[in-house]
């Protein structure tokens, strides 16, 4: 086992399971580890045994590549028992992307939140050939740099349905204060959101375990982001008000496992760093602020690095998530550019 180092977690496993093979974190419980084709290139998913069948947690892409990682694990680790449940934590492609292979090819029952199986079947539903204008609008008033907007503008948008399988009609709702038994246990339901809306994380009564989802990472934040489905939104402030009130469930002995990255242990401090991390990046980013600023131009107090094309839309987006948060709070103006349209933010004096 990893020591604590500087951080206050600990890593019972420092490295994560090979393509196609599981590791048994507690008594019934396999972690495994599916590829994504971008800078985060895993996502993890585990499966809970219930005697007859398998309750498997997030599904990973809709890809040839990972239905036939999930066909050996069902023949190997999996023991060849059915995958009798999916249960989604979010509605995220990678978490969402083989809920309904599953449920049309193995007769897999769907348990999510409401807000999860509607987003997903609306958006599994809405191909887009050509950039919606709409999204065109969100991309010009953020201030993307002009390079990416017209290499993005030239290109066929990104489709929910590309990497998702198509969803039939019906699913078992899960919601906040539910419990629900999966491997043996009882795990208290608790809902957070910012990340994602209504993401279900499970908090196990009978022993140490927690399935975070992408609620709580080790290492990484969530993206917290703005999207031109809902372009006023305040993720940020669902997203503090969901690690405040979970923190209050953490304990120094529970296994977080998350969806992405190492399980680890250490999970108030954990939390505490979540919280203060966003903070943190507020007062750089209000410092920042002391002239107009449209959200393009606020990477570098938010993130400290240099940021790629590979991270551009991610960081555009919660650049903009900031920054409306600091304007709801009352904290900033805003202002149309004539030009462009982007808003420019300004921190207001007195």
């Amino acid at each position: 086992m990893d020591g604590a180092g500087k951080t206050g977690l600990r890593y019972p496993w420092s490295e994560p399971p090979e393509e196609g093979a599981a590791i048994e974190v507690a008594d019934g419980v396999l972690w495994m580890r599916l590829p994504l084709p971008m800078k985060l290139d895993h996502v993890n998913v585990y499966a809970l045994d219930d005697g007859d069948g398998w309750t498997v947690i997030d599904t990973g892409f809709n890809s040839r590549r990972t239905r036939a990682i999930w066909t050996a694990l069902m023949a190997g680790p999996l023991a060849g028992k059915p995958v009798a449940r999916v249960v989604v934590t979010h509605h995220h492609p990678d978490h969402m992307g083989l809920a309904g292979w599953f449920q049309r090819d193995h007769g897999a029952e769907l348990v999510t939140t409401r807000t999860a199986w509607l987003f997903a079947r609306m958006l599994t539903l809405d191909e887009q050939g050509e950039w919606p204008a709409e999204t065109l609008a969100y991309y010009r008033s953020a201030g993307m740099d002009r390079e990416v907007y017209d290499k993005r503008a030239a290109q066929r948008p990104f489709n929910f349905s590309d990497v998702v399988a198509p969803m039939p009609l019906g699913f078992t709702r899960v919601k906040q204060g539910d419990v629900i038994a999966m491997g043996g246990r009882d795990w208290d339901v608790h809902m957070g959101s910012g990340h994602a809306p209504e993401h279900a994380t499970f908090w196990s009564r009978d022993d140490n375990l927690v399935l975070s989802g992408d609620q709580i990472l080790s290492t990484i934040s969530p993206n917290i982001g703005v999207y031109a489905t809902e372009p006023q939104a305040d993720p940020l402030a669902e997203w503090l008000e969901s690690c405040e009130r979970l923190s209050h469930l953490a304990r120094e002995d529970q296994l977080a496992l998350g969806g992405h990255k190492l399980p680890f242990t250490g999970l108030p401090h954990r939390m505490g760093q979540l919280i203060e991390n966003h903070h943190g990046a507020l007062r750089r980013l209000l410092d920042h602020l002391d002239r107009p600023k449209t959200a393009a131009e606020c990477f570098a107090p938010l993130f400290k690095r240099r940021i790629g094309e590979g991270e551009y839309g991610l960081a555009l987006v919660e650049s903009v998530a900031h920054l409306n948060h600091l304007f709801h709070q009352g904290l900033v103006t805003r202002e149309r550019r004539t030009e462009d349209g982007a808003w420019l933010f300004q921190r207001k004096v007195g």
